[in-house]
C-alpha cells in the first residue's frame, strides 16, 4: 500500500538480510520516511535495526509461514540481502514473488548468484557495484 508523505509517496519495503548492505539499505530507507520491516535470523542485528526500521524482527526468511505471519504479503517492495547463503538467497525470493511481492531487489554477491538470477529470464541486473570494482556483485530486480 502506498501512502502519500507530503509531495512524495510513502512505500512499505521489507529488507531480509541485515549484514552492510542490509542495514545500510534499512536506515535510508527509515531515513526517507518509508515503512520499512527488518528480517534477519542474528538477534543482535535485529536489535541494532529496532531504532532504524518500523518494525525488526528474527524471523526464518526461507520459512514462508513465518514471512505469512508477519504480514510480508501487504509490502509493496522487497530487498533480499541475503549475501552468505545462497539456497537461503535463492528460496526467499521465490516465496516472496510466489507470495505476491510486487517488486523484489535481490543482492547477488558473486557470479554464481548473478547467474541464477540473470538467467531467470526476468531479471534486470543493476550492475553499479560491477561498474565500481566488484565484479562479481549485482542487483537484480524480479
Amino acid at each position: 500500500m502506498l501512502q502519500k508523505r507530503g509531495n512524495a509517496v510513502k512505500k512499505q519495503v521489507v529488507v531480509i538480510g541485515l549484514g552492510r548492505f542490509g542495514t545500510s539499505v534499512c536506515k535510508e530507507l527509515y531515513r526517507l520516511g518509508h515503512e520499512v520491516l527488518a528480517i534477519d535470523t542474528n538477534v543482535d542485528r535485529v536489535d541494532y535495526l529496532r531504532d532504524y526500521s518500523s518494525h525488526a524482527v528474527v524471523a526464518n526468511a526461507t520459512d514462508e509461514s513465518e514471512l505469512k505471519s508477519l504480514g510480508v504479503r501487504n509490502f509493496d517492495h522487497a530487498i533480499v540481502a541475503i549475501g552468505d547463503n545462497l539456497q537461503a538467497s535463492v528460496l526467499c525470493t521465490l516465496m516472496l514473488k510466489e507470495i505476491g511481492i510486487a517488486k523484489v531487489w535481490v543482492k547477488a554477491r558473486d557470479l554464481q548468484h548473478q547467474k541464477i538470477f540473470g538467467k531467470s529470464g526476468r531479471g534486470q541486473s543493476d550492475s553499479a557495484r560491477k561498474r565500481n570494482g566488484h565484479p562479481g556483485c549485482a542487483a537484480y530486480a524480479l
